[in-house]
């Protein structure tokens, strides 16, 4: 685990398709990369597509820069060949539809999915890791699914797809970034989190706005230049996640508030 941010995710081939892990909902693959190390593939064919990879690459680094513990997030080409010789007819489309730049999350051999009432999760990091996705607006770590493991006894986090959801509208990023998380009371380690207004000092203290725009420079274009952005430039979508996350980090306190008021209602 890195303290800071790099400035750019390294870029590997995926060599081998081991197998499709379909616990998750979009239908990640295990793969092995030319540098031969496993990773979990989150592929631009699936569900949301490039829009789950952006969201995914920065809630993984945000989450890093603040200090959690994240997988190392590579971006990873696969060959239009897998798909070719797939036999099985919904995975040869999804690797149709992902020829060329993905995202790998490092493969954490051994690792169990963190129960949020039998794993030990102590009240400073359930409360950054709370703050953290009422920051990133993010609906998917709930007790159904934590989207957290537990590796050589401590808690790693994964899967930030779901994060980031103004931008599948775009319709008005300032707003959003100025709303609070409702679904925060969903979240699995909420009750946990009784220290929100220590979290709230600590991570502004990590995620500056040069930290976050650094974060953001590093998503690859082509993730950003698709159908689905209407028109919009790749630096102009840069542009309004920047203004999102560092608009966002300037009024956490709108989300704090929330993320309080929500604990204490559920303690009640």
């Amino acid at each position: 685990m890195t303290e800071t941010p790099e400035t750019k995710l390294r870029h590997q081939r995926m060599e081998r398709y081991i197998l499709p892990m379909r616990e998750g909902g979009s239908l990640p693959l295990l793969g092995e990369g030319d540098d031969g190390f496993k990773y979990v593939v989150k592929m631009r064919g699936a569900g949301h597509g490039a829009k789950a990879l952006t969201a995914e690459l920065i809630g993984g680094e945000v989450a890093r820069a603040a200090g959690l513990r994240v997988p190392e997030l590579v971006t990873l080409d696969i060959d239009e060949a897998f798909g070719r010789t797939e036999p099985d007819p919904e995975i040869q489309d999804l690797l149709k539809a992902s020829t060329g730049l993905n995202l790998g999350l490092h493969f954490l051999a051994g690792a169990i999915t963190l129960d949020p009432w039998a794993n030990p999760v102590d009240a400073t990091e359930a409360s950054r890791i709370v703050w953290l996705d009422a920051f990133l607006t993010n609906v998917d770590r709930t007790p159904r699914n934590t989207n957290m493991l537990v590796w050589h006894n401590e808690t790693w986090l994964i899967d930030h797809g779901a994060s980031l959801y103004f931008h599948h509208s775009m319709s008005d990023p300032s707003k959003a970034a100025l709303t609070p998380f409702a679904f925060i009371s969903d979240h699995a380690l909420i009750r946990k989190a009784s220290a929100l207004e220590e979290a709230d000092a600590y991570m502004r203290s990590r995620l500056t706005p040069g930290r976050l725009e650094a974060i953001v420079d590093m998503i690859p274009e082509e993730w950003l230049t698709t159908e689905e952005q209407s028109g919009i430039s790749a630096e102009g979508m840069k542009d309004i996640y920047k203004g999102f996350l560092t608009q966002r980090l300037a009024n956490s306190e709108i989300f704090l508030k929330q993320a309080t008021d929500e604990r204490r209602k559920l303690l009640v």
